[in-house]
């Protein structure tokens, strides 16, 4: 079936006190964008990317493709006002049956196995949503009051969140509501179950200047 990844880099690196978006600062002297990328397009030979991104980057998006020497395999969309609204002219790309996976540019940490598990698991259940177990202590609060939850109930979501394409495209179909964190709130709020998968504890998400030395201490252990 045919693999799309719709991979979402429209953020503006606020949080890292960056002058550059986060997308685009070197990690081993390639944007985070790069290794993204790479890793989706080597999991899959007949993998295309559709990359969002906000107008003023397309450009450094399409450098980045190039320098994968992988400019046949990607397409460049410009992002709207949410995520929702960025999957969603990202979605506007698929036009026959696909497995399609929903990344973060940002998680490129990501590796090449767990992205073919979401897709088996995809062809098998229609969705793969990774998520690992919480590690740290969980509480619940209610305005001055809190409880204790049990973390190991509780379950951290990733990407990239994979859908059969019938399942994911109506559901974005739907009118926007804040509600819709991430697309498999939407294909809930659409009447559609989704199905977790172990994600991958090394799969972070770069939010936050430490996040950059974790990642760089990741790909160093890969390395060797």
């Amino acid at each position: 079936m045919k693999k799309i990844a719709i991979i979402v880099a429209g953020g503006s690196g606020t949080r890292m006190g960056a002058e550059v978006p986060k997308q685009f600062l070197l990690l081993q002297g390639k944007p985070l964008l790069w290794h993204t990328m790479r890793a989706f397009l080597r999991a899959y030979d007949d993998l295309q990317i559709v990359l969002v991104l906000p107008e003023a980057h397309l450009q450094q998006g399409q450098e980045i493709a190039h320098t994968l020497h992988a400019s046949d395999r990607v397409q460049l969309v410009t992002g709207g006002e949410t995520r929702f609204h960025s999957v969603k002219n990202g979605l506007q790309k698929v036009k026959e049956a696909a497995v399609v996976f929903v990344h973060d540019g940002v998680r490129c940490m990501i590796s090449e196995t767990l992205i073919r598990k979401c897709y088996e698991q995809a062809i098998e259940k229609g969705s793969a949503i990774p998520a690992v177990t919480a590690t740290d202590s969980i509480r619940i609060t209610n305005g001055d009051e809190h409880t204790a939850a049990n973390r190991d109930n509780i379950r951290i979501i990733q990407t990239p969140q994979t859908f059969l394409s019938h399942i994911l495209l109506p559901a974005f179909e739907q009118a926007y509501t804040p509600a819709f964190t991430d697309e498999a709130t939407v294909v809930e709020h659409n009447k559609q179950k989704v199905y977790l998968i172990d994600g991958e504890y090394d799969n972070i998400k770069i939010t936050r200047p430490v996040d950059l030395i974790i990642a760089e201490k990741i790909l160093e252990g890969r390395n060797h």
